[in-house]
């Protein structure tokens, strides 16, 4: 059992201001792993002041400075790797197998890549007689996922403390244990006090307070777009910078002369990982008509090769969802694709053989799935994929764009030559050719209900500072 008792605030382990308490289960056992403190508003404007303290000092002295922190930091979190795993297992059901690869490795990584870019920070752009500078925005309150959150984290606190800024991390209630390692971390490398600071507790409590908070200069927000919304309200009495990264419903579109085998292999095992839980899984499969039955059959044995079960057990490829309550909206959702007249290929609404214990949900595949129907068009959040058939490409790339989100996007054709210009057409943040992997270089972010701003890349360093132009320079 992780018991935590204080926040991080102002370089110091901070006694909450009130006894309540946030307990978090375990999702393969349903038993309880970890307890944290839950904040209140003197305990956000504790942090938030800390912030506001530590903005000068942080932002004043050479970049090269805060270089060398987040790469000591970075190499201390390879220190601390095996804590930071466990961290994931317990609290997400990640299994133990993948979790290093897909949860923790790449942050490390990520805050090596903000640590070489803070310089840029510093560099005068000159047009004309005029000198472009910049600087950091300020006090930035970080409200994360649980669905990434070492990841997340990172993607937004390695530009943010690149850039100068201070921040108030907080982590969703279900997966708050990495945020405290990496305070730990903090501390040991010797970061200024209340350049970061961690607080803990409900989103719907502690989202509006951070986020309305005079002392906040900026919002990044993960999460739904239904939450998404509400940080941008309560922002925006302040006229606030908000940067958000929401839903998804991306679509994979397959062409007619594509490897189908490589193509559709690629597009079960994306929405498959991490149980399903990925804002940017490319869970609408678009799949010539005519070669339909052949993508059914390569993506039910694809889907059969996933071993549900214990998150540590080493066989394990698939763990439970997050919590009991992301397992029966999952469960909704299938439910309601049978009642809408798909067809249920995989899966279904039981629990997998042997588990009912824990929030586990069968790898389900549907076909012959409509774009109008709710599971098309719904942010499932499991592994449950769509297989939409058409019927020429031009209807595919009308299907793919019919959707209110536009976070991610794929295409697998004959070639990327081939690709790039479907690409191009597509009206998502991101699009993966012939099965490309994620990159640090690649901004990431959406069109319309998937947000605002972009996290990685330079534009993501970009979203933590303010340019000034100054003329005559």
């Amino acid at each position: 059992m992780h018991y935590r008792e204080h926040f991080f605030i102002d370089g110091r382990w901070h006694t909450p201001s009130d006894s309540e308490r946030f307990g978090i289960l375990d999702p393969a056992t349903e038993n309880l792993c970890a307890s944290v403190p839950r904040a209140h508003r003197a305990d956000i404007n504790a942090a938030v002041e800390a912030a506001r303290r530590a903005l000068p000092d942080w932002s004043a002295p050479p970049a090269g400075q805060r270089r060398e922190i987040l790469l000591a930091v970075a190499d201390e979190m390879q220190r601390r790797h095996a804590d930071l795993v466990e961290a994931h297992v317990i609290t997400l059901g990640c299994p133990i197998q993948i979790t290093p690869a897909m949860h923790v490795d790449g942050p490390i990584e990520g805050m090596r890549y903000y640590a070489e870019r803070a310089l840029r920070s510093e560099e005068i752009e000159r047009r004309n007689g005029v000198a472009i500078v910049r600087e950091p925005v300020g006090v930035c309150a970080l409200i994360n996922p649980w669905n990434y959150p070492l990841h997340q984290l990172v993607g937004k606190l390695a530009p943010a403390l690149a850039a100068g800024c201070t921040v108030v991390t907080k982590p969703a209630e279900q997966t708050p244990l990495q945020d405290f390692i990496m305070a730990e971390i903090f501390q040991s490398v010797g970061l200024p006090a209340g350049v970061f600071n961690l607080v803990t507790g409900s989103g719907n409590e502690i989202g509006p307070l951070v986020a309305s908070h005079p002392g906040v200069d900026m919002v990044s927000f993960t999460g739904s777009t239904r939450a998404g919304i509400e940080v941008a309200i309560n922002a925006a009495a302040g006229v606030k910078r908000v940067c958000q990264e929401l839903g998804g419903k991306s679509p994979l579109i397959i062409t007619e002369d594509a490897d189908l085998p490589r193509a559709v292999r690629f597009g079960v095992a994306n929405v498959m990982a991490n149980s399903g839980q990925t804002c940017d899984a490319f869970t609408r499969m678009l799949i010539p008509r005519s070669r339909l039955a052949d993508a059914e059959r390569i993506a039910l044995t694809v889907a059969l090769e996933q071993v549900t079960g214990d998150p540590t057990d080493t066989a394990t490829t698939m763990g439970p969802l997050v919590t009991r309550r992301q397992r029966d909206s999952v469960r909704q959702h299938i439910q309601q694709g049978i009642a809408e007249g798909a067809r249920l290929m995989l899966g279904g609404t039981e629990a997998p053989e042997g588990l009912e214990q824990g929030y586990y949900v069968r790898p389900t595949l549907f076909s012959d799935v409509s774009n109008h129907m709710a599971i098309a068009r719904s942010e499932i959040f499991g592994p449950v994929l769509c297989l939409i058939p058409y019927d020429d490409l031009e209807q595919a790339i009308e299907i793919a764009n019919d959707t209110p989100y536009g976070l991610s996007s794929a295409v697998y054709a004959a070639s990327a030559e081939a690709a790039q210009p479907i690409a191009r057409r597509l009206k998502a943040g991101q699009c993966y050719l012939q099965g490309a992997e994620f990159s640090f270089d690649a901004p990431f972010g959406g069109y319309g209900q998937s947000g605002n701003g972009r996290e990685w890349g330079e534009e993501g360093l970009e979203e933590y500072l303010e340019t000034k132009a100054i003329l005559g320079g």
